[in-house]
């Protein structure tokens, strides 16, 4: 079984343009369309449509009308009560792919509705394989909530504690990564950046690979790095991979990092090497960015075209980024 966390649910609306979207102009919407998100939903989605036992457990007040858009995703739920209602995120697509955000904060958590969020996971996280804690924090959570549900987990399983992955960015990452041990992390090239206080620019995959050895092991025990349009790249104790994805019509990129570590846990699931892993992940996500909104993929959807893995060598020879002051 997989669980997920999505602290911060929101309710995605996506409107599809026709044209490039004009700032400051009035345009009209060929199509509109809403989903239930939030990075753990997306996640949760994505493994329930390939068949595997999934509970996603977020907060929810009662009569959230986010709770009929939930249904209609079909994913098993642990609600936790709170008094705020779930935030609306709007994502506006144009015909290239090229998608714009605008990103609600979400209602504030009390410190009972957080306590009560950590004591759904610890108790859904029984037998659990994976423990997925993504996205990001609503306002009365505090940075370190991840921090606290991986350490509140893990005293109260010990030994049978699931593996955890965690997807957030900024502090929240930063507090993951410096006293939580995940087992892995899942940063886009900009968040690692910013988590290893690096430089990226155009970075090829060996300098990347490079800059995430300062963290992997020692404070993660493994990244999935996602690059958008360049695929994506594994980096463990073992070694780093890089994976470049198979050509698709890209229509809309939202969601398309979660799809991804949902196909990196799906195939851990099963016993997956690394190479399988990342495959699975990079197809994953190539088939989030060919639907609209925010699907979660099904099987049927994933291309079929090849996704090369390449292992890098163990240290680049390319020179490393600069670090920004």
């Amino acid at each position: 079984m997989i669980v997920t966390l999505t602290a911060n649910p929101s309710l995605d609306r996506t409107i599809t343009l026709p044209a490039a979207l004009r700032v400051g102009d009035v345009q009209s919407a060929a199509s509109a369309r809403e989903d239930a998100g939030g990075k753990g939903i997306n996640v949760a989605r994505a493994v329930t449509a390939a068949g595997e036992e999934c509970t996603a457990v977020l907060p929810l007040a009662i009569g959230d009308p986010f709770a009929a858009a939930l249904r209609e995703a079909n994913v098993h739920t642990h609600r936790v009560a709170v008094a705020g209602a779930v935030r609306a995120n709007l994502a506006i697509t144009d015909p290239a792919g090229v998608t714009t955000k605008l990103n609600l904060p979400g209602a504030g958590l009390s410190p009972d509705e957080v306590g009560g969020v950590i004591d759904a996971v610890v108790a859904a996280s029984v037998g659990a394989r994976w423990l997925v804690l993504a996205g990001s924090l609503p306002p009365g959570a505090g940075e370190d909530l991840y921090v606290r549900v991986i350490a509140a987990v893990r005293a109260a399983h010990g030994a049978a504690s699931p593996l955890v992955a965690v997807d957030t960015s900024g502090a929240a990452l930063a507090a993951v990564v410096a006293d939580g041990a995940p087992d892995l992390i899942k940063p886009n090239d900009e968040e690692l950046s910013e988590l290893a206080g690096a430089t990226l620019g155009q970075a090829d995959a060996g300098a990347i690979a490079d800059i995430a050895r300062t963290i992997v092991p020692t404070r993660a025990r493994s990244a999935l790095i996602t690059l958008g349009a360049r695929g994506a790249l594994l980096v463990d104790a073992d070694g780093a991979w890089a994976a470049t994805p198979p050509p698709i019509q890209v229509v809309s990129t939202v969601g398309a990092g979660d799809s991804s570590l949902a196909g990196y846990v799906l195939a851990a699931t099963r016993g997956a090497g690394p190479e399988e892993r990342l495959r699975l992940a990079v197809r994953y996500g190539a088939a989030a960015a060919s639907l609209p909104g925010t699907q979660a993929p099904a099987p049927a959807d994933l291309p079929s075209g090849d996704v090369p893995v390449t292992r890098l060598a163990e240290h680049s020879s390319t020179p490393r980024p600069r670090r920004s002051s």
